[in-house]
């Protein structure tokens, strides 16, 4: 069996934190959103090779961090697009990387924003125990949640519904983006999008496999995160470190407080600065204010604000009011 991590999004609604960064690469504690992946993929006897799918413009980052790195198995494969409205859809770009890779084997498919706590061996150990597809759903609890995922309708484990972002969901159960596929249900990838189906989410294809093959569901339950938005980012930390802060050795506090639930990383300098449930990545520095529910990313040097629910960009610079000149706010 082969694996997928698809990773070829552009992430805009984290901007500006990910215009130059894949969001696969934002820190979780002491590792990566990506990276959790790859130990588990590293360590998965049943996994060949593990191709790492993503766009021309990431293609770089995602190859440095790979040599970088002390896994054996992931490999680069290169979607020719530089930004997102080039992107072929997840469907079409997973049919051509088959293609491109001459893949003809069962294939693991994960979403490279993926953070979980279920061990992919007992998602496999399931997709064993079945003739057919399968996926792993997760019940979000809320129907406002479950629009903006695939609602999956099961019988047992079996899939019988499968609606993609409803806007009047039928239940709470949501495809994670974590699929198993056959190698006979992978060549039904041309037929799908000849008949001119969606070529974008997963889900639109599950919905039309479902529909002429039995499909099958892993419903876990724990923990599961969709890093694609500040908030979702901010809880995958809160989860991450437990309840309690990770503060960097390196980093400078001079009358500074870290709540729980944040990541100061290195080098960073907080002086006269409340921190709550906020990650502050390294070099920045932040004098006189808040930062609350935020991301800062690297080298950004703030003064007399107080950021609440926001997302400040590298390098960015914010003067407190004595650094302008004047006693006009922040």
């Amino acid at each position: 069996m082969d694996a997928v991590v698809l990773a070829g999004g552009y992430a805009t609604r984290l901007w500006p934190i990910t215009r130059h960064r894949p969001k696969m690469f934002l820190p979780l504690g002491e590792t990566t959103v990506i990276d959790r992946l790859y130990a588990e993929l590293e360590a998965e006897s049943r996994i060949d090779d593990v191709y790492v799918s993503t766009n021309e413009r990431f293609a770089p980052a995602f190859e440095s961090h790979l040599a970088d790195a002390p896994y054996e198995k992931p490999r680069l494969s290169v979607e020719r697009t530089r930004a997102e409205d080039e992107k072929f859809g997840v469907i079409a770009a997973l049919g051509e990387l088959i293609d491109r890779e001459g893949i003809d084997a069962d294939l693991l498919v994960l979403a490279g924003d993926n953070v979980f706590d279920f061990a992919l061996s007992a998602f496999l150990e399931r997709y064993d125990r079945r003739e057919g597809p399968c996926i792993a759903a997760y019940d979000v609890g809320d129907p406002s949640r479950a629009t903006g995922y695939g609602v999956v309708d099961l019988e047992g484990d079996r899939v019988v519904d499968f609606v993609e972002k409803p806007d009047d969901p039928p239940g709470t159960n949501v495809s994670i983006g974590c699929y198993a596929f056959p190698r006979e249900t992978l060549s039904l990838i041309p037929s799908y999008l000849d008949e001119g189906n969606d070529p974008d989410e997963p889900g639109w294809f599950v919905t039309w496999l479902q529909r002429t093959e039995p499909t099958y569901a892993f419903s876990f339950d724990g923990h599961w995160f969709d890093v694609g938005t500040r908030e979702s980012y901010l809880d995958a930390v809160a989860w991450c470190v437990d309840g309690e802060s990770l503060i960097a050795d390196s980093a400078t506090l001079e009358n500074a407080t870290v709540g729980p639930n944040s990541h100061v990383m290195a080098d960073v300098s907080l002086v006269d600065v409340a921190v709550e449930r906020a990650v502050i990545f390294p070099g920045a520095s932040v004098e006189s204010g808040v930062v609350r529910r935020s991301i800062v990313d690297e080298e950004a040097a703030l003064s007399g604000v107080d950021l609440e629910d926001a997302m400040v960009g590298a390098y960015t610079q914010i003067p407190g009011p004595a650094s302008r000149g004047d006693d006009r706010p922040a």
